[in-house]
């Protein structure tokens, strides 16, 4: 008696398992080409700032001799001490923050309410409205310097508010422009993002008796907190570069924001450019800082949402 033995060949195998084989190696050189393309916008976004630190780390009459990419012979942070120093960076960093931590607040404040009352209540024109402050953010602010200026010197101002009187040269008028402009952009933002939140939660809400302003401010805020900090930290990041706003409204220079303070650095008949730089990266720091306190925050608040239509 013969026993039929089947023997296997590579036909018999699952094709299974070799299909997600070549798929894989299909996938790696279009990864790998990612990966380097990634790479390099990341350098060259970095280029600068890395470039800046360096230099600001050496003295100038090294990099004046030899370049600024030459290997250095010696590096310290006495141009650090010398960019603080002369350019009084602590009073400016004092107006900086008496500026942007209450036009971010007071922006997200107001977006808060308004995208509130445009995605979760059943009001009338409310596209319109959205329409309406989204368009707003597509008009130039140069345009209404002028008229800006004219009317801020006419809008009276308690002593205590303004040393001038008047909403000109003082800081609400810089916060009141930041206000104008950025809450338009935070209320389409969070308005698209509370379209996301199930409807199942203020509906059972509603059934256990909350009000709006219960539904607003106990279960609505609470779950925009990823939308909040991602906006709060974009928002702190452009009201803290801001610098036209400043230079047109504010005529006392020991009001200007930090921006302002790297003028002080730069000498009538010679402008040392690693003193500078030095400068550059301390006025820089306090965003860094912000987006890494915020970054966990931030991401959730950018990627939320995707995928939901």
């Amino acid at each position: 008696m013969t026993a039929d033995t089947h023997t296997t060949t590579p036909l018999d195998e699952d094709p299974a398992p070799l299909a997600e084989k070549t798929a894989r190696r299909s996938r790696r050189p279009g990864r790998f080409g990612v990966h380097i393309f990634l790479m390099a916008v990341t350098l060259g976004f970095l280029a600068p700032l890395l470039l800046a630190v360096y230099a600001s780390l050496r003295p100038y009459g090294e990099t004046a001799e030899h370049g600024y990419f030459s290997f250095p012979k010696s590096l310290s942070f006495d141009y650090y001490r010398q960019a603080y120093s002369d350019s009084g960076m602590g009073k400016y960093f004092t107006n900086t923050l008496l500026i942007a931590v209450p036009a971010v607040l007071i922006t997200l404040f107001f977006a808060a309410f308004v995208a509130f009352a445009v995605s979760r209540l059943r009001t009338r024109g409310s596209m319109v409205l959205l329409m309406l402050f989204t368009a707003g953010n597509l008009l130039p602010p140069q345009v209404l310097v002028t008229p800006l200026y004219v009317l801020f010197l006419k809008i009276p101002l308690p002593w205590w508010m303004s040393d001038s009187l008047t909403l000109y040269d003082s800081y609400w008028a810089i916060i009141i422009v930041n206000v104008g402009f950025q809450v338009g952009f935070c209320v389409f933002v969070l308005s698209n993002f509370m379209r996301t939140l199930p409807k199942e939660i203020l509906e059972a809400a509603i059934v256990d008796g909350a009000g709006v302003w219960t539904q607003f401010w106990r279960i609505t805020l609470p779950l925009c907190r990823p939308a909040l900090a991602a906006l709060g930290t974009l928002e702190f990041t452009w009201i803290y570069n801001d610098f036209l706003w400043a230079l047109i409204f504010i005529s006392n220079p020991d009001k200007l924001p930090i921006t302002s303070s790297l003028n002080n650095l730069r000498g009538q008949f010679f402008t040392d450019y690693n003193l500078l730089a030095a400068g550059s990266v301390l006025v820089a720091l306090p965003t860094v800082l912000v987006f890494l306190l915020l970054q966990r925050h931030f991401i959730a608040g950018l990627t939320l949402g995707s995928g939901k239509g």
